[in-house]
């Protein structure tokens, strides 16, 4: 069995409060989980309105494919007109 975990860190531009920066986490969260089946959750820096950290787990029976299923997250994150894509990391357990 192979995890692999996904760090995002991502900045908001837009967002002028809390309830902006939820709600555009909310939506990016909704819609990883949907489209690539993986567990995702907002792990850090909670209460600044601009940055939001994220966590992305898969699991597996193929390292290889863990890490493709968290590159495709990476690359439709990236290519998210919400955020911005700071900084990401990967590690497999």
């Amino acid at each position: 069995m192979h995890i692999g975990v996904l760090t995002l860190c991502l900045s908001i531009g837009y967002a002028d409060s809390l309830k902006d920066k939820r709600q555009a986490v909310k939506s990016l969260v909704a819609r990883v989980r949907n489209k690539f089946n993986v567990s995702i959750a907002e792990v850090d820096e909670l209460d600044i309105w601009r940055r939001a950290t994220l966590g992305v787990t898969v699991v597996s029976n193929s390292a290889l494919l863990a890490n493709q299923i968290l590159q495709k997250v990476i690359d439709y994150v990236d290519n998210d007109a919400n955020v911005v894509l700071d900084d990401y990391g990967i590690e497999m357990l």
